[in-house]
């Protein structure tokens, strides 16, 4: 960081965090209709690519607190889209899996959401797409290590 601070114009931190908003309201857009949010959309994709998550799994995938989570869950349950064992088998954790109108409302909600990263990719050859994945996926993994302590 220069001794005048960060300039907002050239911070990849500054420009991802604003990435990150403006695709999450992108995504807002397209999935209201709908009758979900963001959150909503990504504990059903999440336990479509892992049934049996947990609470807590979900929560960490979908970058929410456990708390906020189990509310979500209990109305994915309480309107049909989810189903939960009533007791765990093993230790706590209560394995959720999607039932067939939870996978009905994923699969509209996927068009809506792939067509905004569509959208934002459209500018960017493929060789510029996969270049930019590397690059993001190389940033995650310099923090989550730099993160860890002895």
């Amino acid at each position: 960081m220069s001794q005048d601070g960060i300039h907002l114009e050239t911070s990849l931190g500054y420009l991802l965090k604003e990435a990150s908003s403006v695709l999450r309201a992108a995504m807002e857009e397209v999935l209201r209709p709908l009758g979900m949010t963001v959150t909503h959309y990504s504990c059903l994709e999440l336990l479509a690519q892992r049934p049996g998550l947990s609470n807590s799994e979900l929560a960490r995938g979908a970058f929410v607190t456990r708390q906020s989570m189990n509310v979500l869950l209990q109305a994915l349950e309480r309107d049909g889209y989810v189903t939960r064992a009533a007791a765990a088998p093993v230790g706590k954790a209560l394995p959720t899996r999607l039932t067939p109108r939870g996978r009905r409302s994923l699969a509209k909600a996927t068009v809506a959401v792939r067509s905004v990263e569509v959208r934002m990719l459209a500018g960017m050859t493929e060789a510029e797409q996969a270049g930019a994945l590397r690059i993001l996926q190389s940033m995650i993994r310099s923090l989550r290590e730099g993160g860890e302590t002895g």
